[in-house]
């Protein structure tokens, strides 16, 4: 049985028609830069992410980097953040002429530790050099933020949400005694999306998004991203050209209506998954764990909270690399997300965070495979796929 990691045919083939309209009208209006169909954009997501604002720009990395940016953050800042992530959370850093201050990650959400900041920020000479906090949203679930804002809060540090894996995924922020649920991107000063095509609301292309609810914040967004220009050939400030492009806006509005639908779908199958790993005897026999879904108890109460989103479901496994192998061997799509931690990447080997430890991110680097998780993932498909891992084991 073929089993693609991923299969955006299968998504498009019932809204393709709608699709296609999107675009055609888009084409027929001749408004390819900026215009009506990324306002509407810009207003929709805001909308669903309970911000003030978003401002669309042409990557998620680009995301990130107008977002810093707009905080101030340049030559020499520090920005703490996590060493278990794609590339484009610290390049974006570096970009800056910044230099990326690590953390360790939490082992069973893969997402920053706060009990680990604390301890660094701990250190006041050190604490007051930091520009930025840049905790990621790993694989669709949110990271610990309650004890991240409060400390950022305290220090007076801005916080930057890496949510390019997590639009829509829910956070249980406690509020006055009770729990309010905060969709990722919308608790820090500001929150960064991609549209890359594999994410769970993805394009055609490249795209991306930073909501807030700091209307200055938008404000200076939106110049960043027009090299500054406040008016035709006056630039107020050095910007980039990271323009949201108007067919990709086009596209994700068509989309986004649905994206509930496919959240509440990815998590069906991670539930499926982790019961026929269990019935495998894989999870006992202590060959697999699977991921954990921190907040769903709190969840409970909440109908239709989306608490986990899977943009991946990632599991440890034994002899990860060889079963790996196995699988991509059978036409069975897996991936690894990511096998070389941050720190140990070769273009910082100057920087001090070269030269430490980050033991639980280079456990999971080296432990850690992505399974496919999209929504149209048949039941069939899963249980061949765990039939595949239970007989890698068996052998």
């Amino acid at each position: 049985m073929n089993i693609p990691l991923l299969d955006l045919k299968a998504q498009l083939e019932p809204i393709r028609d709608e699709i296609m309209a999107a675009i055609t009208a888009t084409v027929d209006s001749t408004c390819y830069i900026m215009g009506p169909q990324i306002e509407l954009f810009e207003k929709n997501v805001a909308d669903y992410c309970g911000t003030k604002a978003a401002v669309g720009v042409s990557s998620g990395t680009d995301a990130l980097l107008a977002g810093l940016m707009a905080l101030g953050v340049g030559r020499d800042d520090l920005v703490l953040t996590t060493p278990y992530t794609f590339f484009a959370t610290m390049g974006s850093i570096l970009r800056l002429g910044a230099e990326p201050v690590f953390v360790d990650i939490d082992p069973v959400t893969y997402n920053i530790d706060p009990e680990q900041v604390a301890t660094l920020l701990s250190d006041s000479s050190l604490a007051s050099k930091l520009k930025a906090i840049l905790p990621v949203h790993l694989f669709g679930q949110c990271a610990d933020m309650a004890p991240l804002l409060k400390m950022a809060g305290e220090l007076q540090i801005p916080v930057v949400e890496d949510a390019a894996q997590a639009i829509g995924s829910s956070y249980p922020m406690p509020v006055d005694g009770a729990l309010q649920w905060q969709k990722a991107g919308s608790m820090g000063a500001c929150g960064c999306f991609s549209f890359f095509p594999s994410k769970n609301l993805g394009g055609m292309g490249d795209g991306g998004m930073v909501v807030t609810n700091s209307e200055k914040m938008a404000k200076d967004l939106r110049l960043i991203r027009v090299h500054g220009d406040i008016s035709k050939y006056q630039h107020t400030v050095v910007g980039g050209n990271f323009r949201l492009d108007a067919l990709q806006a086009a596209i994700l509005n068509v989309k986004l209506p649905h994206l509930h639908k496919w959240h509440a779908a990815r998590r069906q199958n991670a539930t499926l998954y982790n019961a026929l790993f269990k019935e495998a005897g894989l999870v006992e026999a202590g060959y697999v764990a699977t991921p954990q879904a921190i907040y769903q108890d709190a969840a409970a109460a909440g109908k239709g909270v989306d608490y986990h989103i899977y943009n991946q479901y990632v599991i440890r496994v034994k002899d990860r690399d060889a079963l790996r192998d196995y699988l991509l061997d059978q036409s069975i799509g897996v991936a690894v997300y990511y096998p070389i931690p941050l720190h140990q990447q070769k273009c910082i080997a100057d920087l001090p965070a070269s030269r430490l430890s980050f033991p639980e991110a280079e456990k999971a680097a080296a432990e850690t495979l992505a399974l496919p998780i999209y929504p149209e993932l048949t039941s069939d498909m899963q249980e061949y796929l765990v039939e595949r891992i239970r007989a890698f084991y068996k052998k």
